[in-house]
């Protein structure tokens, strides 16, 4: 079967559900949405719907459980409609005789869990942003990548993907394109425009090419910045501030949005400032700073013991 043979195969058991079991358009959009979206996870694994093992298939149903970077895992509901048509759909294969054996038989809805991201604290925070020392072209660019990183709460990809056109110093924005094309704007604070006015002043001109203009931040050779060199910067100014291994570029996103709501920053205005389409992604930094909220309360309450 080739690879883009599912979706004939798709539209042969839509038309099913419609003809034969009179079920509504609505529904089957649904079944649609939720087939389309599990026929990328196997695609992403090197494999196609006839394909499929049950091992296959719960990992499918394990990752929209668990969600993953801005994406807040799936609620229980969705996840047992999900395996209700992955079900109905293959065992409609097999009655076509398209398969052997049925994948879905010992399909289970995983259990409801939220692994919360790492968090730094302010302290470390300001240990990581401290690290970049010199005037060297390099460590500018990096002072001045980690500081809007934090600053704004950007995606990797949307801090390499920055043009220099896109910053207003007079409004104290920028403008960063995110998830599905989705222009935002997000405000910066006085420290990462410092880092910034000195990277762009006295380091972005000696890397620059003609081809690289209008990419604010540059590698060595004058390219846009990748994000595999974000992630190995961070890292390494980690590593010699002590933090921990597991630190990304999305830790301080985490950090950012966690630090704004812990200070009183409104959820719609988080949301709005991170890029999220969903609130209920968003409100998953409420849990962190609720956290924090005990923390300190335990340490400094007389009577909280």
């Amino acid at each position: 079967m080739e690879s883009n043979s599912s979706e004939p195969l798709l539209e042969d058991f839509l038309g099913s559900l419609l003809l034969e079991r009179g079920l509504s358009r609505n529904t089957v959009e649904s079944y649609r949405c939720d087939l389309e979206q599990q026929f990328g996870f196997l695609a992403a694994t090197g494999r196609d719907p006839l394909a499929a093992t049950r091992t296959d298939l719960q990992g499918w149903l394990d990752q929209l459980a668990g969600g993953g970077e801005d994406v807040a895992p799936v609620a229980p509901s969705t996840l047992r409609r999900k395996l209700a048509c992955t079900r109905t759909f293959y065992r409609w294969m097999r009655r076509e005789e398209l398969i052997d054996g049925d994948p879905t038989r010992d399909l289970i809805v995983p259990a409801a869990t939220r692994t919360l991201p790492l968090v730094l604290t302010r302290d470390q925070v300001q240990l990581l942003l401290a690290q970049p020392q010199g005037k060297d072209p390099l460590i500018l660019r990096d002072k001045a990548l980690l500081e809007v990183i934090y600053s704004c709460g950007l995606r990797a990809s949307e801090a390499v993907g920055l043009e220099i056109g896109r910053i207003d110093f007079e409004a104290g924005f920028l403008r960063t394109v995110g998830k599905g094309g989705k222009e935002r704007i997000v405000p910066f604070g006085s420290v990462a425009a410092a880092a910034l006015i000195e990277w762009i002043e006295d380091g972005r001109g000696e890397l620059l090419t003609d081809k690289s203009d209008a990419w604010l931040f540059l590698n060595a050779r004058g390219g846009q910045l990748s994000r595999q060199a974000l992630h190995a910067t961070v890292r390494r100014y980690g590593r010699s501030a002590g933090l921990p291994a597991q630190l990304t570029p999305h830790t301080l996103r985490h950090t950012f949005a966690t630090h704004l709501l812990a200070g009183g920053c409104d959820l719609r205005a988080l949301q709005e400032m991170l890029g999220h389409a969903d609130i209920a992604t968003t409100q998953m930094y409420t849990h962190l700073s609720t956290d924090d909220l005990r923390s300190a309360y335990f340490a400094a309450h007389p009577r909280a013991a």
